[in-house]
């Protein structure tokens, strides 16, 4: 797949991720994935395969927020051979009455038109003082 086929995909993720739509995104992760936290948060880690990230990140966050879901505002989306680097912004409230407002850079690393690799930057600070 080209670059701009990757772009694509990311940019569809995240247009239904903001309609409250995570089938798009599930469905394009390898079922190897390896989804990279950076830091020393408590949500960093590698999740390995598309069953952990269900289980260790995306339901528990989901359940951590109050609307269930974060409001992503994509800033820059950038595509070169089998990568694709989004920077955003974020907006939640956790159910804990905590703003979660949180910058991010995600790396996308692609493999025959499935995510192969995601490793996202993020203020990780701002993660321990909204989940703990």
């Amino acid at each position: 797949m080209s670059a701009s086929d990757n772009k694509q995909i990311v940019r569809n993720n995240f247009e239904q991720l903001a309609l409250g739509n995570g089938a798009p995104l599930l469905d394009s992760l390898a079922d190897d994935v390896q989804w990279t936290i950076i830091g020393t948060s408590v949500l960093s880690k590698t999740f390995k395969g598309k069953q952990d990230v269900i289980d260790g990140l995306l339901v528990p966050f989901r359940e951590a927020l109050v609307d269930g879901h974060i409001h992503i505002h994509v800033d820059n989306l950038l595509a070169d051979g089998d990568y694709v680097v989004v920077q955003g912004r974020g907006e939640a409230m956790t159910k804990r009455g905590v703003a979660y407002n949180n910058t991010y850079c995600w790396v996308y690393q692609f493999q025959h038109g499935k995510i192969k690799a995601l490793t996202e930057y993020l203020d990780t600070e701002l993660v321990t003082r909204a989940f703990g």
